[in-house]
């Protein structure tokens, strides 16, 4: 099995140090930059596998490195951040970042949380990361058809009013399990769950700023909120 490539983004030295040196002795080949501009580089010219970027970086702050990198990929992206409840949290996840994780954090937890991203991202699959299904992953298969809406869950498209709409992985995992049960509400719960694959407690604004990112690209009106219960697809 081909060694997964980290590129790790921290002006901490300490932290980058530590949290590298962490990471290979889990397998993981890691290229650790100091500031958001090297690693823009870094990323073009080695393309890892994931991306680990500190929100707080010299040159080029994390997410608008994350921007910089959601628009020429789908790589998974995970933001670092030194407080949970900041604002920096919903910037990451807005600039396209599929998860965060707080600082401090336990090498185990980081390590188990970009296990979890590559799993969902199918890392041994194609150049955009694989297909985000699998055997028991959402969604039926064939084409289905909400209004103007087509989704493929076998070639991992989408079709709106007949023209191809661009997903990340994350987005799309999302979007196969609300096509699963259309007009089911789906708790936020449910949601981390099965998408982002967490079998502990996650913070539901991940759940919330994806449903945003996702209405942006399919139709705000196309996935309602369930006030005190989750979200629903509109059959």
């Amino acid at each position: 099995m081909a060694e997964t490539h980290v590129l790790f983004v921290e002006d901490d030295d300490v932290i980058r140090e530590a949290t590298t040196l962490a990471l290979e002795r889990d397998g993981f080949v890691v290229t650790a930059m100091p500031d958001g501009l090297s690693g823009l580089e870094s990323f073009r010219a080695d393309r890892p596998d994931i991306a680990l970027l500190d929100v707080m970086v010299p040159g080029m702050d994390g997410v608008s490195l994350c921007r910089r990198i959601r628009d020429e990929s789908t790589v998974p992206v995970i933001m670092l951040s030194a407080r949970a409840d900041s604002i920096d949290v919903v910037l990451g996840l807005e600039a396209g970042a599929d998860d965060y994780v707080t600082k401090p954090f336990d090498g185990s937890v980081l390590v188990a949380r970009i296990r979890a991203v590559l799993r969902r991202f199918g890392h041994a699959g194609g150049p955009n990361g694989g297909s985000p299904a699998d055997e028991d992953g959402p969604g039926a298969r064939g084409v289905l058809s909400f209004g103007d809406l087509e989704v493929d869950t076998e070639g991992m498209e989408v079709l709106k009013s007949g023209a191809p709409v661009a997903l990340t992985p994350t987005e799309m995992r999302l979007l196969l399990e609300f096509s699963s049960a259309p007009g089911t509400v789906l708790s936020r719960d449910r949601l981390l769950e099965r998408v982002w694959d967490y079998d502990w407690g996650g913070d539901t604004r991940v759940v919330d700023v994806h449903v945003q990112r996702l209405r942006t690209k399919i139709g705000q009106d196309r996935i309602e909120t369930v006030r005190g219960f989750g979200y629903k697809l509109k059959p």
